[in-house]
């Protein structure tokens, strides 16, 4: 029997399901979108149903008669890859409003009846928000934290140096299994089944990824553009945007890139983490950098062999930037907060560059991201150019591999990567 895998984001989805009729959870394949509700919703609901629409007689029922399919299988509902049947979206809706006017002569709550799970949001996102505005909660599910891997409980990760100091660690890696966790990924299969050879798995993922989900939304006809495509960005993976560059790898024009990267990002691949920006700001870039959010599929897709290989390759410092601000981001998404709120870089055209801008209750905290163990004033020397921002700005912390938290100078700090 699959052991299940807390998930730390399910608190959030608790309260949304208190809150709205339908609740959306969007994410990218093999994230564990399905395993997730089929474990929750039953300690919520009674009597639940479960469909698939991979089900072909299941989708269908309900694309040619939705209304059937909906009295099929009454709520709660948990609907399973419901993008394959759009057509249930208004069905849905009018059940909703009419469940709403009979709340006024029951006691029944209409709240958490209806569950729906889309590894397509690029395809899902614009009905469901035409269709079920004011009705539905929209949940992202990203791949495994290290913090749930660990069955060990998250709160976004704020660099409040004093809060940091009382809150708890995550478990201690030494670097070699720290790279071993880099090059594993997050995806939860890998870790229930105690997947060794990592590279099948993935080699398997790409090919149901590009049939399933990428060919037929965009009408791909060369797979191996793709292929190219998707191998430069994860090449570029910690780095600023360059769409010229990446589409001449491909050999396909900037605008298809564009397109291509836009599902990417959409269906939970790629993390696109912007400038930050201020009206005293003249001379910054404004190409946002490309983190893959999920770095062993980074990994398999520049042909890394093993974990050792990559800490000692060129792309090691990369891949553990990617790494630390993947895990920031699921820490913020998993405690229901939208990390594009919160979360910048800096760079400007004289090339001072701070790797991460976090931005939290009118604070502004600069953070480093260094693979080393002893960062020293030179890894926070870019940190003054927020001097001028007329900003409330917070501490500093330089990220990195150290055992404990020790001061670099009066007001910035190392931080060990477990604190996050």
């Amino acid at each position: 029997m699959k052991e299940y895998i807390n998930r730390n984001i399910e608190k959030h989805i608790k309260e949304i399901s208190d809150i709205f009729p339908v609740i959306m959870i969007t994410g990218a394949r093999q994230v564990g979108k399905s395993t997730l509700l089929n474990y929750i919703v039953p300690k919520q609901k009674k009597n639940v149903n479960f469909v698939t629409l991979d089900n072909l007689d299941l989708r269908a029922l309900a694309k040619e008669d939705p209304e059937l399919f909906l009295e099929t299988y009454p709520t709660p509902l948990v609907i399973d890859e419901f993008q394959y049947a759009p057509e249930l979206l208004s069905y849905i809706k009018l059940k909703v409003d009419k469940y709403r006017l009979n709340e006024f002569n029951s006691n029944k709550n209409s709240n958490g009846n209806y569950y729906l799970t889309s590894s397509q949001s690029f395809i899902s996102m614009k009905n469901i928000s035409e269709s079920l505005a004011g009705r539905v909660g929209i949940i992202e599910l990203l791949g495994l934290s290290t913090r749930e891997i660990f069955d060990e409980e998250s709160k976004p990760f704020i660099p409040d140096i004093e809060k940091l100091k009382k809150s708890k660690e995550s478990k201690k890696l030494n670097i070699i299994e720290l790279y071993e966790r880099i090059y594993k990924g997050s995806y939860p299969e890998i870790y229930k089944n105690k997947i060794e050879n990592v590279e099948n798995f993935y080699e398997s993922y790409i090919q149901t990824y590009i049939e399933k989900d990428i060919r037929k939304a965009l009408n791909i006809k060369d797979e191996l553009k793709f292929k190219k495509f998707m191998n430069s960005l994860a090449a570029r993976t910690g780095q600023e945007l360059n769409l010229s560059d990446i589409a001449n790898d491909a050999e396909i024009s900037v605008p298809t890139a564009n397109d291509w990267l836009s599902i990417l990002v959409n269906s939970g691949i790629i993390f696109l983490l912007e400038p930050y920006s201020n009206n005293l700001l003249k001379r910054i870039v404004k190409r946002p950098k490309i983190y893959f959010l999920d770095t062993g599929l980074a990994c398999y897709l520049t042909k890394y062999p093993n974990a050792q290989i990559l800490e000692s390759s060129a792309y090691s410092g990369h891949i553990f930037e990617t790494y630390v601000i993947s895990e920031i981001i699921k820490s913020f998404i998993n405690n229901g907060m939208n990390p594009k709120r919160y979360l910048y870089y800096y760079r400007d055209s004289n090339k001072n560059e701070i790797d991460l801008l976090i931005e939290y209750e009118n604070k502004l905290y600069p953070v480093e991201i260094k693979k080393n163990k002893k960062p020293d004033k030179d890894s926070i020397k870019n940190f003054k150019v927020l001097d001028n921002l007329h900003k409330n700005i917070g501490n500093g912390i330089v990220l990195c591999n150290t055992n404990t938290i020790f001061p670099i100078n009066k007001t910035n700090f190392a931080v060990p990567i477990t604190y996050i």
